[in-house]
């Protein structure tokens, strides 16, 4: 585990940058040092996110690829894309090329939800039930979504 609390405060952000590209979010936590325990490091994550702006969550939309497309890269970002993004197989990357792309003509952003553990088809079927959605209300669970991958990726930047 990296000790989050003798990194410097550069480094640190910088880290925790790749788990949620919200710089307000990474400053929040990095000023909450010194953690004791793992657990209170992810206390201070989730206290720093409890609502996200309509500007954060845009901008941590950027550091997504679309899903069942792969992360290019070997940056810690294109790591976690391509880890979470698993359970997609190639069978289903042409529905979900056309779904993402009725969801962004829908929504004006890419599609996100916590692909971890989950299969293609069942990231399909999250897609499609949410195209009904209103745009304010999907905005809401686009930043629920994002919390989660935050936690479990900010998880393995402590474990390393």
């Amino acid at each position: 585990m990296p000790d989050l609390n003798t990194l410097s405060h550069d480094e640190l952000v910088s880290r925790l940058l790749t788990c949620l590209n919200v710089p307000r979010w990474a400053e929040d936590i990095a000023a909450a040092r010194p953690f004791a325990t793992s657990d209170e490091a992810l206390r201070a994550a989730e206290k720093a996110a409890p609502e996200l702006t309509t500007e954060e969550i845009h901008r941590a939309l950027t550091a997504h690829p679309r899903i069942g497309e792969r992360a290019r890269g070997a940056d810690q970002d294109a790591e976690f894309s391509r880890s979470e993004q698993a359970g997609v197989g190639d069978e289903l990357a042409e529905q979900l090329r056309t779904a993402n792309a009725e969801y962004e003509r829908r929504f004006g952003h890419v599609y996100l939800v916590c692909a971890s553990g989950r299969s293609g088809a069942e990231l399909l079927e999250i897609l499609r039930s949410r195209l009904d959605n209103d745009p304010e209300a999907e905005l809401g669970i686009v930043a629920a979504e994002l919390r989660k991958i935050a936690r479990l990726r900010l998880e393995k930047v402590i474990d390393e």
